[in-house]
């Protein structure tokens, strides 16, 4: 039985989702056995990898480095998976899309800070004008709402995955 090739994508989010993975407890064992694991916060892999069956996306397009990112995988990935509201609808990331990007960090850094006032660029992807959901930038195969969904969603998920089928998440999952 050949595994199939899981990722994990962490954007603009809180990691309520990737926790949820992980709050799967003795099940995440089961669906270890059918995949293979080979992107995300949890690998020490560096670059997305090619030819990923199943990838899961935490979080919105909030910055450059986060097109980037999700672009890389849709074009890497058979499946892509929005995972969780930030994912599905932009969610708390989205809240900032009122404000020009460039007052909200002059607010943040320069007026809010006691020290080291000066918006930060080293290392600092820079922002998209707007938060967006990951279906704004590419195809999305699959919304999984929630914030975050629950571990048992995610399980059923992922094992309606491995064997193969859809899942059907309307008696499963909620937004919020």
């Amino acid at each position: 039985m050949k595994k199939i090739r899981l990722a994990t994508v962490w954007l603009d989010g809180c990691a309520g989702c990737h926790m949820s993975i992980l709050d799967m407890d003795e099940t995440i064992l089961n669906i270890a056995k059918r995949v293979d694991v080979v992107y995300g916060p949890l690998v020490d892999a560096q670059e997305f990898p090619k030819q990923v069956d199943v990838a899961l996306i935490e979080g919105a397009v909030s910055s450059q480095d986060d097109l980037e990112k999700i672009r890389t995988v849709r074009q890497r990935s058979k499946l892509v998976v929005a995972l969780g509201d930030c994912a599905v609808t932009a969610n708390v990331p989205g809240m900032r899309n009122q404000l020009i990007p460039r007052k909200l960090l002059e607010r943040i850094y320069v007026e809010g800070a006691q020290e080291c006032r000066g918006v930060p660029t080293d290392g600092v992807p820079a922002l998209l004008r707007q938060a967006v959901p990951i279906q704004e930038v590419v195809k999305v195969d699959l919304h999984v709402p929630g914030c975050p969904p629950p571990a048992s969603a995610i399980a059923f998920v992922l094992g309606e995955l491995v064997e193969g089928r859809v899942p059907d998440l309307s008696s499963k999952v909620k937004f919020g």
